[in-house]
């Protein structure tokens, strides 16, 4: 009988496998006059002296080059079939062509698709903190994915027209406040939490320190607020809840809700016993005063079709555009699976023959199909669209 062949071996088979499933066709034929009118008019209205700003694009990387990035094994693993076809999904998304050199190859992607842009664009790319545990110390059970903060400075470093470097930091990390200061030394002016898979509680005092220093660096907070479903989070979706990131901004932190809360509910914090839609927990933050100027919310999956239809609704028929972002998500635009332009016509968010402008417009570039996409998009009943100025907002200016 032949040897069972080793975990590490049937780990790289299944790396192997996931990553061949991600190679792109021949690239993608010009775009037919249609689609490239509805490009056109997107762009239109924009100030040319200003570029379009996504404050929301992972950085991904499977550590084959000694960059530090870090993916956790059962994410790959033949023994976690569900989560190997959902890291499938999101690496295809990628337009990726091999395994040699993935970290390499995805931020030269990731470039290129910003650079196809009609208008220079500049992409917020996001690191990502392992999780850790109350006294400070990592826990590597608990983190599916790591970007070092490092990885994405190289990254802005050798992309300069593109990318501008977000860190994150865990609060409880025994150099949390070092690391901050450091990063805030090389310019980054902007960090990102997941606080339900990184076991992140915004409203937990003992960050008050960190907090206050982020404030005195004018150092921004775009933290996902939500329920999480594309990152495990082991039973901790009550760190999503909006209502906890009260403590930050009564210390003065400048907030960003990413994706505006959009998915799914939580407990109520201002009337125990009772839940409510975190949406409608980050709109009660929003239509407290005291927060006017130092909290915002950006458009990140707001037309995935698990947040469809009530979010984008509310956020097209409110007038909240001078506190949105524009944000991608990207590589999840990617996803075919999440993008629904059928269900927007259904929904009069869009027309039948936008939508096929659309679909031509997210066969050759995801990320060009998002910001078109949110661009397109209209209250049925008003007609309203989401402002210009929501498309070129600089994060490092919320901070006074």
């Amino acid at each position: 009988m032949s040897p069972r062949p080793s975990r590490w071996f049937r780990s790289r088979l299944a790396l192997a496998l996931v990553l061949a499933s991600a190679c792109l066709a021949a690239a993608p034929p010009p775009l037919p006059p249609d689609a490239r009118a509805l490009v056109d008019r997107a762009f239109a209205d924009l100030d040319p002296a200003h570029p379009v700003v996504d404050v929301h694009v992972h950085a991904l990387g499977l550590g084959q080059d000694g960059d530090g990035t870090f993916v956790n094994p059962a994410k790959l693993s033949f023994r976690h079939p569900a989560k190997r076809l959902e890291t499938n999904l999101y690496l295809k998304a990628t337009g990726v062509k091999g395994l040699d050199h993935f970290d390499r190859d995805y931020l030269d992607v990731l470039a290129a698709r910003a650079r196809a842009f009609p208008r220079p664009v500049r992409i917020h790319l996001l690191a990502m903190d392992r999780a850790y545990h109350a006294d400070g110390t990592p826990d590597p059970a608990r983190t599916e994915f790591h970007v070092p903060n490092a990885y994405v400075l190289e990254a802005a470093a050798t992309y300069p027209d593109v990318f501008i470097p977000v860190a994150s930091i865990h609060p409880a990390r025994l150099d949390a406040l070092q690391e901050l200061e450091a990063c805030a030394a090389k310019g980054v002016r902007m960090l990102k939490w997941l606080p339900n898979a990184q076991a992140i509680d915004p409203a937990d005092p003992r960050y008050d320190a960190f907090y206050r220093r982020m404030k005195e660096l004018g150092v921004v907070l775009l933290t996902h607020a939500g329920e999480e479903k594309a990152v495990a989070v082991k039973g901790a979706q009550a760190l999503g809840n909006p209502l906890r990131l009260r403590r930050p901004l009564d210390l003065g932190v400048t907030v960003i809700v990413a994706h505006c809360a959009s998915l799914g509910r939580n407990e109520d914090l201002d009337h125990p016993g009772k839940t409510a839609a975190n949406f409608d927990l980050f709109l009660r933050l929003m239509d407290e005063p005291k927060y006017q100027g130092r909290l915002f919310g950006d458009l990140s999956a707001i037309t995935q079709v698990n947040r469809l239809p009530r979010p984008l609704r509310t956020l097209l028929a409110r007038d909240l555009d001078g506190r949105l972002l524009n944000g991608s998500d990207y590589p999840l635009p990617g996803v075919d699976l999440v993008v629904w332009t059928r269900g927007l016509v259904q929904l009069k968010l869009i027309t039948a023959a936008e939508r096929k402008a659309l679909n031509e417009i997210w066969k050759a570039n995801p990320l060009l199909f998002d910001f078109v996409l949110k661009r397109t998009l209209r209250d049925p009943r008003t007609g309203r669209q989401f402002a210009a100025s929501i498309f070129q907002r600089d994060p490092a200016a919320l901070s006074g």
